[in-house]
């Protein structure tokens, strides 16, 4: 049995997304991702002009008559949601966590693949694989992936991008647009999402918590590591001790942006504490033009 809290939630997200979802974002959407190659539709007859690289030899041979093979484009995608819900996902000082901003960030996107006819997956992963649902297309097919993915209960785990990586890469075997959705606290995913990108279209999605970039002047905290139970005091009036973890914190973000861009794997940054759909219309401009 479903939470009503859960449904309520459920369809608030519905809600959202369907008013974000709207025609200009799914012509963003379409004309960024969009299916690649020709597939084959049928044959006709040749006639003067045609390529005659595109004969179909066979048919010829059979029907002694020349025959082309005809190709339409390919529409159709694939979509894949690989969603970090490891215990550090739990963090957030606003109204939401990190992982009740990466469930609505991949509803927005599900309801614009389902808009575009696309089939869409989706996996979970913590430092184990939690749940893999294979691609499919329909609203209730979307929904039942929101709904895992507020409903999914851990106890404290880490993190493991490789895993989920190398579990892709063997369980998806036609070209799919990849979006992985992390912290990223996990630092050495570097071949696994290389080898990856090669065979499919990935994105890195990198979610964050304002305090994750500067601390607040609240005194004396005590911070507790969500994966590692580890117990930290600091002390955050210390002016010093806030500008080098402002510090340290944007260059850990930098540093992923270069690794990401070495490996030709584009970034979108999520935060908790601003609207990610004007990141998301930004990044569909930004690939537009490359494209």
């Amino acid at each position: 049995m479903i939470p009503q809290e859960l449904i309520k939630k459920v369809r608030q997200i519905q809600i959202y997304t369907s008013r974000a979802v709207n025609a200009s974002f799914a012509g963003q959407y379409e004309s960024v991702f969009k299916g690649r190659g020709m597939q084959f539709e049928d044959v006709r007859e040749y006639m003067p002009g045609d390529d005659i690289r595109t004969i179909d030899w066979n048919v010829t041979a059979r029907t002694g008559k020349p025959y082309i093979k005809r190709f339409v484009e390919e529409r159709e995608m694939t979509v894949i949601f690989a969603v970090d819900l490891s215990a550090s996902g739990r963090f957030g000082t606003l109204d939401k966590t990190k992982n009740q901003l990466a469930a609505e960030f991949c509803a927005v996107l599900a309801f614009a693949a389902a808009k575009n006819n696309d089939k869409v997956g989706l996996l979970i992963f913590t430092d184990q694989i939690e749940l893999f649902i294979p691609p499919k297309k329909g609203s209730g097919h979307i929904l039942r992936l929101i709904r895992e993915l507020l409903y999914f209960q851990t106890p404290k785990k880490q993190t493991n991008i490789p895993l989920a990586l190398d579990y892709l890469a063997m369980v998806v075997r036609k070209r799919a647009v990849v979006f992985v959705v992390s912290d990223f606290i996990q630092a050495d995913f570097k071949k696994s999402l290389s080898l990856l990108n090669k065979r499919h279209d990935c994105v890195g999605v990198c979610v964050s918590d304002p305090a994750e970039l500067a601390l607040p002047k609240a005194g004396i905290i005590e911070f507790t590591d969500a994966e590692t139970g580890e117990i930290i005091i600091i002390d955050t009036s210390n002016s010093g001790f806030r500008r080098q973890y402002e510090s340290a914190s944007a260059e850990r973000f930098g540093q992923l942006k270069k690794l990401l861009r070495s490996i030709n794997v584009d970034c979108i940054g999520i935060s908790t504490g601003k609207p990610y759909i004007n990141d998301l219309i930004q990044f569909f401009h930004q690939r537009h033009r490359r494209y």
